[in-house]
Order: structure tokens, then C-alpha cells, then sequence
């Protein structure tokens, strides 16, 4: 029964807390209802199955011969260590990800462990250069970027930049980075299969009347973890669970087997979403994921993101709620055209309705709105459907996060981790119940593995910048070492004539 699928849930999660309507109890569920919501519950068993699933497919993906064929991508950063508190300087940040791009200056503050946003400003991509040539749309970033400098009297320094980049690329280095495809909207000619850092400098040198330093390019999971690094230099993993999701963590080199090194690590970026798209998760989906990603529009791509981010979860309960509606389970069978009307039940409307103390008002204000006729049962029935999708989003997430901690504690043969997450993301941040699950899911997979979470600020801005700020510190320590190395091979060759 539904009552027992709770206490299960107790027993395997102690302590936590459940947004149910417990009211609920006391009325008996149909077993129709039942068999619709048993169907998102996942038990220890399973999610430890899934775990081990994506264990094998992190190894695929890191492999050199069994990369092109794997469905998480494992992509290298070239960000090669995390902050070890003694960055400082200024820095410029360029995050492009939409119709609108930010440029901002970034002081990382040595002595305070602190990183400020010093200024920001917003531009626009007027919805024709997104379908124009790329050196349009180049030409149109570095001029914004030279208004942003001369407006803050900064156009005569020449600043390191980190470039925040939110498009399927391949990175071949920290400053080097190819569009593979454009997405959201954008279609400008002549860039996808080329260097977008090029594109950039190449734009700022037809202008001449400014310059900038190295830029380094960015992730946006990167920065996520980088921004809460310089506080707590134990973050090595960084996770996104809002409109879509991702993770990056700190891989031993000698694993990274599409890049020449074994020494040191370096920063692998998941493209966790694509997990699942080889049929590896078929055996978990739902009906309701079935119909949301054949109506998606990429079908087939990003099975994991569409199970459990924020862009779908809303649409999942949505058809959940109208089947029920239609086996006459729910709203006496009647329906509503706003609750008929694809994508009309929002990701928030979940957040608000398994609120503790005002989720049942909430959830009777919603289904208003959708003008459907609701009594209390209805309103309980809705409640215990949005935890259902939401508590298995949360655990599937956790069962993945689980899953990077007890590869990083394996690798680095310890018999127990410490270590910190940074995330960002709106469904962590928002949802009453969400953080919480999450992490005692990671508790009861990765026992052996003491995790702390940092939520991150300004990932893309502030993360970024950070980016930078370490790959300016290693080209000096590499620089250093270049020297002192020079000096000793002097040493050496002078004892060898005095031979």
C-alpha cells in the first residue's frame, strides 16, 4: 500500500521529513491511484543498481576507444586543480547562454578568501543576429565587452577572462573550444566546427582599441564548483539541478585516457543528462517519461535530465494528473482545457504545493487556476502525486551523486571521503523537501563518504573568473618550475665537465 511505501521510505531515510498530506491516511486510497504512484517509487535496491549502471558508464565514457559510443561523455576540462585560496587579481567574465550575454568584473581577494562581483551589466542578442553570420555576432560581443570596460574605466587594462559558453562544444584546451551545435534559438553561420575563443580575439583585434589577457573557457558546472572552491578548498564535485542538470569532479589523469599525462587530475565535466540514452534506464521510465520525451524536442537525448530536472518534472505531473482525471480518479473525471494544455503545469507550482505549512492552500490555489473542481481528497491526491515525482528526481539525483563520491574515494584509495559539493540550481534551492532527500540518499549509497553542501553564487560569473584566476596560478607555478629546472640542468652539466 501507498502507507507502506512511506514507511519504507522512513526506514531507509530516518529523520526525514515528507511534504504528505498525512490527513490522507485516514481515507482509503484506491488501489487504482496506488498502482500509478508505485510506479516512481524507487527502492535501496534499485537506486544501487542504478548507481552501479552509471559507475560503468563514467569508465566507458573516460575510455579512448569506448568514448564515442558512450552516453555519458565524460568531456575534459583542462581545469587541472581547484583553488587553493592564494588566487588574487582581477578579472573579466563573459557568460553567453541565451538572448541575453553578462560581462563582469570579478576581484578575487586573497587575504579574505573572498570573491566580489565588482560591476555586471547585461546585453541583448537582437533575435536577428542569432540566425546571422558569426562575425556578426563576435563583432557585437566585443563591443558590448569595450562599453562595459570604458564605463568602468578599464580599458586600458589588459584582464584575464573567463568565458562562460553554455553550448554543446569540444573542449581541446583550457583556451580552446569548438562548437559542436548551436541550440536555443541561436544558428549563426560560420561558427559551429570552429574555436569560439578565436572567434572572440579575432573580433576584439578588427576593433584594435583594447585587449584582453588568457582567457580560459568554462562550464557552467565548472564554475559552479570553482565559485564555492575558493571557500571551502575540499569542493572538488560540482552539481546543477534546475532547468536541466550536470556534474563535473576531480578525475586522477591516469584515468583520463583521451588526454596524454597520468600526473595530477584534472576537472571532468559528466554531461550526466545522456545518461540512460543507450535504453540502460528503460527499466525505471514511466509511461509519463515515454510521453515527455517523445514530445520533447530532442526524443532519444538526455534521458536522465528529462526524468529528473526541473524542465520536466512539472509536464510529468501534468499527465499523471489528467490519467487520473480520465480513470475518473480524480476532479469527479472532468478535466480542464488549462490542465489539457501541454507544459501549462510549471515545475514551481510542485515547490509550492508540498510546502509544509501552506502546501494544501497552495495546492487548492493551483488547481483553481487550472479552474478545475477540487474537494479535499482531490487536493491530497495531488499533494501525494508531486511527491512522488519529486522524492524519485531527488533520489535518482542522489543515487548519481553517490555514485561520483564512492569513484573519487575508490580512486584515491581512501577508506573514507571528505569532501564538499558545490550546487546551484533552482530545483535544490526551491523545493521544500528536495536538498534534504537528496542527501540522505547519498548517505544511505556512498556510506563510507562524508559530504558537505555549498550552495554556489554566480557560478558562470563569479566561477568563471575563478577558473581563471587557477589557471593563471599553474601557468606560474609551471613557469617557475621551467626555471628552476633550467638552473639545475646547469648544475649538472658543469659537475659532469668537472669529471
Amino acid at each position: 500500500s501507498v502507507t507502506a511505501r512511506f514507511i519504507h521510505r522512513q526506514r531507509d531515510f530516518p529523520g526525514e521529513h515528507f511534504s504528505i498530506c498525512t490527513t490522507f491516511f485516514s481515507l482509503s486510497l484506491s488501489l487504482q491511484v496506488q498502482r500509478y504512484l508505485e510506479r516512481f517509487h524507487l527502492t535501496r535496491e534499485k537506486l544501487q543498481e542504478v548507481s552501479e549502471r552509471l559507475r560503468k558508464d563514467l569508465i566507458r565514457g573516460l575510455g579512448k576507444h569506448s568514448h564515442h559510443k558512450a552516453p555519458v561523455k565524460m568531456l575534459p576540462t583542462f581545469v587541472r586543480a581547484t583553488p587553493d585560496g592564494t588566487e588574487k587579481g582581477d578579472f573579466l567574465a563573459l557568460d553567453l547562454g541565451g538572448t541575453n550575454f553578462r560581462v563582469l568584473h570579478v576581484r578575487v581577494m586573497e587575504e579574505q578568501q573572498r570573491v566580489l562581483k565588482m560591476d555586471s551589466q547585461i546585453c541583448a542578442i537582437p533575435k536577428e543576429m542569432m540566425q546571422g553570420t558569426g562575425e556578426q555576432l563576435f563583432d557585437h560581443i566585443a563591443a558590448c565587452l569595450y562599453d562595459f570596460l570604458l564605463s568602468h574605466n578599464l580599458e586600458r587594462e589588459t584582464l584575464p577572462l573567463g568565458f562562460t559558453f553554455s553550448f554543446p562544444c569540444e573542449q581541446k584546451e583550457i583556451d580552446k573550444s569548438i562548437l559542436i551545435r548551436w541550440t536555443k534559438g541561436f544558428n549563426c553561420s560560420g561558427v559551429e566546427g570552429e574555436d569560439v575563443v578565436k572567434l572572440l580575439k579575432e573580433a576584439i583585434r578588427r576593433r584594435g582599441d583594447y585587449d584582453i589577457g588568457s582567457v580560459a573557457m568554462v562550464n557552467d558546472t565548472v564554475g559552479t564548483m570553482m565559485s564555492c572552491g575558493f571557500r571551502d578548498q575540499s569542493c572538488e564535485i560540482g552539481m546543477i539541478i534546475g532547468t536541466g542538470t550536470n556534474a563535473c569532479y576531480m578525475e586522477e589523469m591516469k584515468n583520463v585516457k583521451r588526454v596524454e599525462g597520468e600526473a595530477g587530475r584534472m576537472c571532468i565535466n559528466t554531461e550526466w543528462g545522456g545518461f540512460g540514452d543507450d535504453g540502460s534506464l528503460r527499466d525505471i521510465q514511466t509511461e509519463f517519461d515515454v510521453v515527455v520525451d517523445e514530445m520533447s524536442i530532442n526524443p532519444g537525448v538526455h534521458t536522465f535530465e528529462k526524468m529528473i530536472s526541473g524542465m520536466y518534472l512539472g509536464e510529468i505531473v501534468r499527465l499523471l494528473l489528467v490519467r487520473l482525471t480520465e480513470d475518473g480518479l480524480l476532479f469527479g473525471g472532468r478535466t480542464s482545457k488549462a490542465l489539457l494544455t501541454p507544459e501549462a503545469f510549471e515545475t514551481k507550482f510542485i515547490s509550492e504545493i508540498e510546502e509544509q505549512d501552506n502546501g494544501l492552500e497552495n495546492t487548492q490555489k493551483v488547481l483553481s487556476k487550472f479552474g478545475l473542481k477540487w474537494d479535499t481528497v482531490d487536493s491530497c491526491v495531488v499533494r501525494l502525486v508531486c511527491d512522488a515525482i519529486s522524492s524519485r528526481s531527488a533520489r535518482l539525483c542522489g543515487a548519481a551523486l553517490a555514485t561520483l563520491a564512492n569513484r573519487i574515494r575508490v580512486n584515491r584509495r581512501q577508506e573514507r571521503l571528505k569532501t564538499t559539493v558545490g550546487v546551484d540550481g533552482t530545483v535544490y534551492k526551491k523545493h521544500p523537501n528536495f536538498s534534504e532527500e537528496l542527501r540522505a540518499t547519498v548517505r544511505l549509497l556512498a556510506p563510507k563518504c562524508d559530504i558537505t553542501f555549498l550552495v554556489s553564487e554566480d557560478g558562470s560569473g563569479k566561477g568563471a573568473a575563478m577558473v581563471t584566476a587557477v589557471a593563471q596560478r599553474l601557468a606560474r607555478q609551471s613557469r617557475l618550475l621551467e626555471e628552476s629546472d633550467g638552473e639545475t640542468d646547469d648544475e649538472e652539466e658543469e659537475e659532469e665537465e668537472d669529471q
